[in-house]
């Protein structure tokens, strides 16, 4: 289990948010367009830390939910065999992306660079377009009616203020 997840954590989370941001800065930067990493001032550097503290506890937490409950990664070769409802699963149906997409925006306020936001901007976008098109009708038919419930209960990318609870038991794992 240790080795599937932290293949799914190199190859997903690891490529969006380290590969493709490294390519993006050195491609920007050998073409002329540098970003200058010492920042004049330090606001960047605070809306970058207000962003990346939560979008690195959701990631971290949905991706242990899925390891520990749902008994699969967030990888489409190895996904979830149990549907979770848990932790920030409960809030919103996105949380890991939500997650990822709060840290590609904390790196291009860090880096102060245009390109880096708008690879944030079209991760989202790609992403907004994908799940309901592909993901979501595979999960409605791997999970049922309690994924149709929950979809229409949780919000795909802004969260509930209170906790949605399943009728059958957040606590459960359901098939």
């Amino acid at each position: 289990m240790i080795a599937r997840g932290l293949l799914s954590i190199a190859v997903l989370p690891g490529s969006v948010l380290v590969v493709v941001p490294f390519a993006i800065f050195w491609v920007t930067s050998w073409l002329g367009d540098s970003t200058a990493i010492a920042h004049s001032s330090a606001l960047p550097f605070w809306f970058a830390l207000v962003l990346a503290l939560p979008g690195t506890f959701i990631s971290f937490w949905s991706l242990t939910l899925f390891f520990s409950y749902g008994d699969g990664t967030p990888a489409p070769w190895d996904p979830p065999k149990y549907f979770v409802i848990r932790g920030p699963y409960r809030h919103v149906r996105n949380p890991r992306i939500l997650g990822v997409v709060l840290l590609l925006f904390a790196e291009s306020l860090f880096f102060q660079s245009r390109f880096l936001a708008a690879w944030a901007t079209l991760f989202f976008i790609g992403n907004a377009i994908y799940l309901p098109l592909a993901e979501e009708p595979g999960l409605a038919k791997r999970f049922g009616d309690d994924y149709i419930v929950y979809c229409e209960n949780v919000n795909r990318w802004i969260p509930r203020l209170t906790p949605w609870k399943s009728e059958k038991g957040h606590d459960t794992k359901a098939i």
